[in-house]
């Protein structure tokens, strides 16, 4: 194992999209639950996957869970499980935890015990989904402390400009980190991009800032 990878704990719908999305970018993924049917299925899928309970510090230590720096917890309908678990991480010394929480208070929790980002995915997509519905945005990302990441459609007064004309960020507080063009590959946008018609601009900066931009039309 590598400090390179990955420990994901909790191999649900949740925890075993994220191990298999790390797996497929290049990770080196070590996956655990207590469920055999699950680890059976994920056998064949995953780096290495293993059966165990998580909430025992010394079985994660014969695991080799000590040798990953990261780990992401997925448990969370049984928050006791998922409180125990990120103890016992943070125990082994395991500095960077992500781990899925169902309430605020179950959130509040696990960074008590350890866990340096928590995660709502149902609140999550809830808000993304609400920015997609409006059909302002294309895609939208909400990051930690209230920064964000979306596609955007270019209003008119956009089109047939330089990035370096638009002045984006001074105007309206936002970034485009890359610009995709009608089937072609997104390119690292730069200060002479002209923007056309039909691109699709990615944007990043605060999250206030990216709603306000997306709701523009030219």
């Amino acid at each position: 194992m590598s400090k390179s990878g990955v420990v994901v704990i909790g191999l649900g719908r949740f925890g075993g999209q994220v191990a298999e999305s790390l797996t497929e970018l290049g990770h080196e993924v070590l996956g655990i639950d207590e469920n055999a049917e699950i680890v059976q299925k994920l056998s064949d899928v995953l780096t290495h996957v293993v059966q165990a309970d998580s909430t025992d510090e010394e079985a994660l230590r014969q695991i080799g869970v000590t040798e990953f720096s990261r780990a992401v917890v997925g448990i969370g309908t049984d928050i006791e499980a998922s409180v125990l678990t990120v103890l016992a991480l943070t125990e082994l010394g395991v500095g960077e935890i992500w781990a899925k929480a169902i309430s605020a208070k179950h959130g509040r929790i696990l960074e008590r015990v350890g866990a340096r980002h928590v995660v709502f995915p149902e609140s999550d997509m809830g808000v993304r989904v609400a920015h997609l519905v409006t059909g302002q945005l294309l895609d939208f990302i909400e990051l930690d402390d209230g920064y964000a990441i979306a596609k955007v459609c270019p209003p008119d007064e956009l089109i047939g400009k330089t990035l370096t004309q638009l002045g984006l960020r001074t105007k309206h507080g936002v970034t485009v980190v890359a610009v995709k063009r009608a089937g072609k590959e997104a390119e690292t946008a730069l200060p002479d991009t002209v923007i056309e018609r039909g691109d699709t601009l990615i944007v990043s900066g605060p999250t206030k800032k990216v709603e306000q931009f997306g709701e523009r039309r030219g």
